[in-house]
């Protein structure tokens, strides 16, 4: 019989989880990192630059997709909601972890605002998770809508001999609108478009500030 954790034990539970996914190097991926059929080639010091921004961009998705569902399961009222949730976010550690070692490969780093946008994210979540599960699995489904364009966009964006970065974003991408399907398949909302376009707003200044930072 699966155990009843109280709200305070799953509160200690989300800072754990919180503390390691902000700490470098403490994300453990359960499968392999996606490999492209051949090694990447030389990339000169101008592609790398842009590979590191795009993957610094994509950690940071990541990060803020482990704090929405973190805040999620904490409020979520239905325990089928937040065992999805878990679950969901037991899937993107792979991807925090993937894009880091790619950024270390590439010479770079994690970005600085990574606790900012947890801590945001982290709220938005708990917020929607409090409204009701129906909202909370439609912010999801609206998130990974936006967080597959990014990567589509990205994918357009990377320098073609960067077949690892490549190979990353792709399995990535597949797990994103698995999980947006899931999430409406589960009897979540589907926000209208001024919602949808709020949120642009505020994904467009975590992209443009962690490319950089």
């Amino acid at each position: 019989m699966a155990r009843a954790y109280s709200l305070l034990d799953r509160a200690l539970m989300g800072a754990d989880r919180g503390l390691k996914t902000l700490t470098r190097g403490s994300s453990t991926a359960s499968r392999l990192r996606p490999a492209g059929d051949n090694p990447s080639g030389a990339l000169n010091s101008d592609q790398r630059r842009h590979a590191a921004g795009l993957m610094r961009i994509n950690h940071t998705g990541e990060v803020c997709a482990q704090a929405l569902y973190q805040g999620q399961a904490l409020t979520a009222r239905n325990s089928s909601v937040k065992a999805a949730m878990a679950e969901a976010a037991d899937e993107e550690i792979d991807h925090l972890a993937w894009c880091e070692s790619r950024l270390k490969e590439l010479g770079s780093h994690t970005s600085r605002l990574n606790p900012l946008f947890y801590a945001g994210s982290f709220a938005i979540g708990a917020a929607a998770g409090a409204i009701s599960d129906r909202v909370s699995l439609g912010f999801v489904a609206a998130t990974e809508d936006q967080v597959c364009e990014h990567l589509k966009a990205h994918l357009q964006t990377l320098p073609e001999d960067d077949r690892d970065s490549r190979a990353i974003l792709e399995q990535m991408l597949e797990d994103e609108a698995r999980h947006a399907s899931k999430a409406i398949e589960s009897g979540g909302q589907r926000f209208s478009p001024p919602i949808k376009s709020a949120m642009t707003l505020m994904s467009k200044v975590m992209t443009k500030t962690t490319y950089h930072l």
